[in-house]
């Protein structure tokens, strides 16, 4: 098993603030895509992009965890420290990750965590490899 982070960004230059905040469930789950390729000479990767929405008060760049791999799924924590009550604006933060393993290529779903340093306020989501 290998992974490697590509990148790790804010990608707003203003704070993100959500339209309609009551409809909003906070911490907000990491939206992931992920697809399947080849490098030039390499191994079968998946390329996993994630969208995390964190608060504005928080500078500090979410961490990737290693992830863990069991039967056809692929789990992923995004740490960060959130703050215990609704922020008002949020930073967007963009990572991207090429994961491989021997078995990579049975990997059918990923379930993705914004797992908070401390764990009582932790959100996830899963998101189905095509």
């Amino acid at each position: 098993m290998a992974y490697t982070v590509l990148q790790n960004s804010r990608i707003n230059t203003d704070a993100f603030i959500f339209s309609h905040p009551e409809t909003v469930i906070y911490p907000v789950s990491p939206l992931v895509s992920a697809k399947f390729y080849t490098p030039e000479g390499g191994a079968l990767t998946l390329k996993i992009r994630a969208t995390l929405y964190i608060n504005s008060e928080d500078l500090a760049n979410p961490t990737v965890e290693p992830p863990t791999e069991e039967n056809n799924t692929l789990t992923l924590f995004f740490d960060y420290n959130f703050s215990e009550k609704t922020p008002e604006s949020c930073d967007v933060w963009y990572v991207e990750l090429d994961y491989t393993s021997d078995t990579v290529g049975d990997i059918t779903e990923i379930i993705s965590y914004l797992k908070d340093i401390d764990p009582e306020t932790s959100r996830g989501t899963k998101t189905n490899v095509p």
